[in-house]
């Protein structure tokens, strides 16, 4: 039997890679590492899954380098290996939703039907941003945005918004975001802001995205 080439061998270490990345579980926790670094035990209940499966399932993450593992005391904390995984994992959304007529059909029936309206890009944030021209919200949990958010965003949670919505200003552009351009959080805050009169949206992507992006961000730890 003949030797597998050098290139043949290459390909067989980056198959690795897509087949950790072959399990819709493993790319939900990729994206929760997206945010900030995690315990097992914190994945698990983000994931709804037993602690043995998720450990399970961050080994093979793991041994493809898609995450780094530390143990302090007795538990082990999981993060993102690098940014590249972040634009690894956008990469991979955007060509599903240009070429796979399954998710197309999704974004339609459960994106789509929430929000219609254009996502603002990050670069057109940004410059809006800086010339106070809107206020952005973070509505992820407390934890992911002191871990990191975009520089200048406020932190209402969206189980907070209704109760908030006083702390925000009424003739402004809200613009909202959360942890991807599929995560809902966002999507849901725009439609209780919209329904309560205020002109929102929401960032085309998440966190993740921006701070791999290299625009500004800032952690309050």
């Amino acid at each position: 039997m003949a030797t597998a080439g050098p290139k043949q061998q290459l390909f067989s270490q980056f198959a690795r890679i897509g087949k950790a990345m072959s399990n819709a579980n493993r790319l939900e926790m990729l994206e929760f590492l997206g945010q900030r670094e995690c315990s097992v035990e914190e994945l698990a209940t983000l994931s709804n899954l037993s602690i043995a499966n998720t450990s399970q399932h961050l080994q093979q993450l793991r041994q493809a380098g898609l995450v780094n593992s530390e143990k302090r005391g007795q538990r082990v904390f999981y993060s993102l290996s690098g940014d590249d995984v972040v634009r690894l994992l956008l990469i991979l959304r955007r060509v599903g939703g240009n070429h796979l007529a399954e998710v197309k059909q999704l974004i339609q029936e459960y994106f789509t039907v929430k929000d219609a309206l254009e996502a603002i890009p990050a670069e057109e944030l940004l410059i809006r941003a800086k010339t106070a021209q809107v206020t952005v919200i973070d509505v992820r949990p407390a934890e992911e945005f002191g871990a990191g958010h975009l520089t200048g965003a406020i932190n209402i949670p969206i189980h907070e918004l209704e109760s908030r919505l006083s702390e925000l200003p009424p003739s402004q552009e809200i613009v909202a975001y959360c942890r991807g351009p599929h995560c809902m959080l966002s999507f849901d805050a725009v439609e209780k802001l919209r329904q309560r009169g205020y002109d929102a949206r929401r960032l085309e992507d998440g966190y993740p995205e921006w701070k791999a992006a290299g625009l500004p961000v800032e952690t309050s730890y």
